[in-house]
């Protein structure tokens, strides 16, 4: 949403009655004769001055601190137009248009006392914007996780079998169909895999993982005379000699298919015990190892899904769809929420903005024409493309005359009275 752009001018009084400057900065750029823009008086509050080391280091530093406060406004402003979309409305600041506020500008004395040092001030306004700034990032961060969640929800329920939640698919029916084993030597898995995928997956899956077990022992179906004698089995024989896939034989069973994917089971293996030995006269006991997490790897080296820790419970189906409509209850509160969140402290944040830009003008006309404090400060309301004409007014009226060759050798530009633009 576009907003008139604006001009903060201060003059010093030298003397005569703020009055006078007042007609005087009227007719150099907002009068008939020169239409640049529309005036309206600023109120500049009498605040603490202090010495002039502290003026000069608070102008440096106000600079920045007009700029930082400026982008959490943006920040803001942008939050709530990206939350609301079409339904969008103007901000208003204190319950009126930004532009009524800044034209009609009070200085808050409750909220920023005008007696304090000025440097505490300053760092008064500051801080209830940062505070404002972090408030923002946590809530944004908290709906963007919860629109993640959303969206992963959204993605499951709607999509195929290599991702869709098993128990809203799957029923009784289908499950007693299956062979499904699930003791403490075997495990039945589900596996997905894509229907272009299907000729190489039931081609290769009984060799799948053919490294991770260890089928070597002692034969006796050749040498029978050695059955029983120690040094035929436990530690003194390479159990990895022979090595094969841990998959069952003709355990595949399919269970489905959609048009896009099939689902599978197989049983495998769901460990391999390697013996103890000794060292020694210690004996170090036997380990199991996991043989499931390798062949899952396997599998998905070969891009192939395996639906792991997944068990069928008939009373978890139509969960997802809940859960996804409670998700979709969250976000929208979220959402709401936070685009209240953003009416509220965007005026704020405005009320800070304009209470820096007055400090500005303060400090700024105090160090241009000294003590005791006296000028005037006005707001112009630039007309559209007319800001060269206007500043070029004021400079004629206010500013001395200046050789070209100063004029190129300034390398900012420089105004002999102060100027603040305010593009809010």
């Amino acid at each position: 949403m576009s907003h008139p752009s604006y001009l903060i001018a201060a003059i010093s009084n030298s003397g005569q009655a703020p009055e006078t400057s007042y007609r005087q900065l009227q007719n150099a750029a907002a009068c008939p004769s020169a239409p640049y823009g529309e005036m309206f008086k600023l109120e500049v509050p009498s605040l603490m001055v202090g010495t002039l080391d502290s003026l000069m280091n608070l102008s440096d530093d106000l600079g920045k601190t007009d700029s930082l406060i400026e982008s959490i406004v943006r920040k803001v402003e942008k939050s709530s137009i990206e939350l609301a979309g079409k339904k969008a409305t103007e901000l208003t600041v204190g319950g009126v248009p930004s532009t009524r506020y800044i034209q009609q500008f009070a200085w808050d004395y409750a909220k920023f006392p005008n007696r304090r040092p000025l440097k505490e001030l300053v760092s008064l306004v500051a801080g209830g914007v940062a505070a404002i700034d972090e408030e923002l990032k946590q809530l944004s961060n908290s709906y963007g996780e919860k629109q993640v969640a959303l969206q992963d929800a959204k993605r499951r329920k709607g999509g195929n079998l290599l991702s869709v939640d098993l128990n809203d698919v799957l029923d009784e029916k289908i499950v007693r169909g299956l062979q499904i084993h699930d003791t403490e030597y075997l495990k039945t898995v589900f596996v997905a895999c894509g229907k272009t995928q299907r000729e190489g997956f039931e081609k290769e899956i009984y060799n799948m993982g053919g490294e991770l077990v260890g089928y070597g022992g002692p034969d006796w179906a050749n040498n029978p005379s050695g059955l029983g004698k120690s040094q035929n089995f436990g530690s003194q024989i390479d159990r990895h000699g022979k090595k094969g896939s841990p998959v069952v034989p003709g355990s595949l069973q399919k269970v489905m298919e959609d048009n896009d994917s099939i689902l599978y089971t197989i049983t495998v293996l769901r460990s391999m015990y390697e013996a103890g030995y000794y060292e020694g006269k210690e004996f170090v006991q036997g380990t199991k190892i996991n043989l499931l997490e390798g062949f899952a790897k396997a599998l998905r080296e070969k891009r192939y899904v395996v639906r792991e820790n997944f068990t069928f419970d008939p009373s978890q189906g139509g969960k997802a769809a809940m859960k996804l409509e409670q998700l979709q209850v969250e976000v929208d509160n979220m959402r709401s929420g936070l685009t209240r969140w953003c009416k509220t402290h965007y005026g704020e944040a405005f009320v800070a903005w304009m209470h820096i830009k007055v400090i500005r003008v303060f400090v700024e006309s105090v160090l241009r024409y000294g003590l005791p404090v006296d000028f005037t400060a006005v707001l112009y309301k630039m007309t559209v493309g007319k800001e060269k004409l206007l500043v070029g007014a004021l400079d004629k009226t206010f500013g001395e005359n200046k050789s070209k060759e100063e004029d190129l050798d300034d390398e900012e530009e420089y105004h002999d009275f102060v100027l603040i633009k305010f593009d809010p």
